[in-house]
């Protein structure tokens, strides 16, 4: 189990939240790159409520995953 200290979120959480953070602009970017070469497909609005799902599922994902990653990781040969 992680230690974790009570002034703020445990260092998996953070990371968590960051690869979130960093999903939703991710499909906030791709979103506007197709804006900008055709119509948009959705509304602003509409937008922002998927990125917020997309954010939701990245950092879930990263959270649920990253210590299993972490242990393949290091059971792999080195090059």
């Amino acid at each position: 189990m992680e230690a974790s200290n009570s002034l703020g979120p445990s260092r998996r959480a953070k990371s968590a939240l960051l690869w979130g953070v960093v999903g939703a602009l991710a499909f906030l970017v791709l979103l506007q790159g197709y804006a900008l070469l055709a119509e948009p497909p959705v509304t602003i609005t509409q937008g922002a409520l998927v990125a917020v799902l997309v954010g939701l599922g990245a950092g879930l994902g990263s959270f649920l995953l990253e210590r299993r990653i972490a242990a393949w990781a290091s059971r792999r040969p080195p090059e």
